[in-house]
């Protein structure tokens, strides 16, 4: 593995959008104009539509139901103004209409399968669905989404009916030729239970065997065995805690090793605010994205990691090869995303450069309000 398995010599530029979690059950779903039905099975809250009072108490009423492309808010114009060529985010929620909650899960999130056009109104290409979400209603609930994502046009990874579904890569066709293969993964270091690990006539999702170089190895073979030649290959992880900002050796390893394999991206989750994130070998390798899209407002606890603040990644490579970076905040206000004020940005600048600096890298503050890091830099 210490070779690259296969060259992206030849690929076509891809721009990428990216982002971390974006789940759109419980207080987002009740928001939408065909909310599930809101019974939940927390400890503290067993009514989804109460996520949405806290919001409300945090800044302001919100009118019910709101349109489809309401929860990206500010966002969707900025997506659009930059066009990036693919889509991608993790999508952490059922998309079903099942009442199985899985036993014991506590937490459980659900999209009312009627509301999917809040994907398509971001023009999402594929979800990532390795996660300790997607099967939160059930693997009958996991059937569902994978129907729904599918007859909407959204290509999937990381979850299927079987091992060999859940393993293999969404394919994105690129414009003017060449392709994106996204593989994805989750770790139960994330949360995700055991017993959802997808197997031979099971379903659930692509459960990591651990988190180092060693356990690289068998998404490196897939790696090898479904790339060509001008392919550009993106490996999604679902990994770690939600906060703290430490990136272990063994995460580095596993890292390094899938870009040494072929890995042209490597797209972490899991964490609630953005981490750290390093250029290997000319690959980008983000360590954690945060949440893009939640119902978190006007909860408190863990303030100083700023989970507020929302994260798009715009990436553009060339031959697989990162050739710029730029990273736009956004805050949630009335459970829709408007950008982050100025004195956000400085601090989400001054906190992402200082985990950045031993990786040898350093964002820089555009005119128009963006972090930006080029290739050389």
């Amino acid at each position: 593995m210490s070779t690259r398995a296969a060259s992206a010599a030849g690929a076509p530029a891809v721009s990428l959008f990216l982002c971390g979690d974006v789940m759109t059950g419980r207080g987002i779903d009740q928001l939408l104009p065909q909310p599930s039905r809101p019974n939940l099975y927390e400890g503290y809250i067993t009514d989804a539509r109460d996520y949405v009072h806290l919001a409300e108490a945090a800044s302001a009423p919100i009118a019910r139901p709101v349109s489809l492309d309401y929860i990206w808010g500010e966002a969707l114009a900025e997506i659009d103004r930059r066009a990036p060529r693919r889509r991608v985010v993790n999508l952490e929620t059922a998309v079903t209409t099942g009442e199985d909650a899985w036993p014991g899960k506590g937490i459980n999130y659900r999209m009312h399968p009627a509301n999917v056009g809040c994907l398509t109104a971001a023009r999402i290409d594929a979800c990532v669905l390795a996660n300790n979400h997607v099967l939160d209603w059930g693997r009958d609930g996991l059937a569902e989404t994978l129907r729904v994502l599918h007859a909407a046009g959204i290509r999937t990874a990381g979850a299927g009916a079987d091992e060999e579904e859940a393993a293999a890569p969404a394919i994105l066709d690129v414009p003017g030729g060449g392709r994106v293969l996204l593989f994805a993964a989750a770790a139960e270091s994330s949360g995700v239970p055991r017993d959802w690990r997808a197997g031979s006539g099971r379903s659930g999702v692509c459960l990591l065997d651990g988190v180092d170089a060693r356990a690289a190895g068998p998404l490196a073979a897939r790696i090898a065995a479904q790339r060509r030649p001008g392919d550009t290959v993106i490996v999604s992880l679902h990994w770690g805690g939600n906060w703290g900002y430490a990136i272990g050796r063994d995460e580095r390893a596993f890292a390094h090793a899938l870009v040494e394999a072929g890995a042209d991206l490597v797209h972490g989750h899991s964490s609630h605010h953005a981490r750290g994130f390093e250029v290997h070998r000319g690959r980008l390798v983000l360590y954690g994205c945060g949440d893009f899209v939640n119902d978190y407002e006007g909860i408190g606890g863990h303030e100083a990691y700023r989970g507020d603040l929302a994260v798009a990644y715009f990436v553009d490579l060339v031959d697989g090869r990162l050739r710029e970076l730029t990273l736009v905040p956004f805050q949630a206000r009335q459970l829709a995303l408007r950008r982050a004020s100025s004195a956000d940005t400085r601090w989400l600048r001054e906190t992402l450069n200082r985990e950045c600096r031993p990786f040898g890298r350093e964002l820089a503050l555009a005119a128009n309000g963006s972090l930006h890091l080029a290739a050389g830099a």
